[in-house]
């Protein structure tokens, strides 16, 4: 069975730093791009960053260009999301994907393995 379990969410206060883990388990995603994306109350899920498999190609979000900064250790199955600088408007809940097929994509439809998400809530 495929899991994708995400761990370091949380409350901090704005300008603070959160580091998100998730760990796949079950299967490797060996040329595969992996991603965090988010979902705020009442909201659309959008896209936050992706990695391609070699962590050589990396795509952010405008909104938190400079600030965040994805990461992958394919050796551990794991990606990371460090966020810094972080403000009250990056609060919601950061779901970590994995994609089967070749490609770098942004949509969440192209992602086809999910985590159950991890809360993250910036104080103002």
């Amino acid at each position: 069975q495929v899991q994708l379990v995400e761990s370091g969410g949380g409350l901090v206060q704005a300008g603070g730093s959160l580091r998100l883990a998730c760990a796949a388990s079950g299967r490797t995603f060996t040329g595969n791009s992996m991603g965090w994306f988010r979902q705020a109350p009442g909201k659309e899920r959008e896209v936050v960053a992706i990695i391609s498999w070699s962590g050589g190609t990396t795509f952010y979000t405008d909104s938190v260009k400079g600030r965040f900064a994805i990461s992958r250790d394919s050796a551990k199955n794991t990606v990371y999301l460090q966020m810094n600088s972080l403000k009250p408007e990056d609060t919601a809940v950061y779901y970590c994907a994995a994609r089967t097929d070749l490609g770098l994509f942004t949509t969440p439809r192209a992602f086809h393995y999910w985590g159950q998400g991890t809360q993250v809530t910036v104080s103002s």
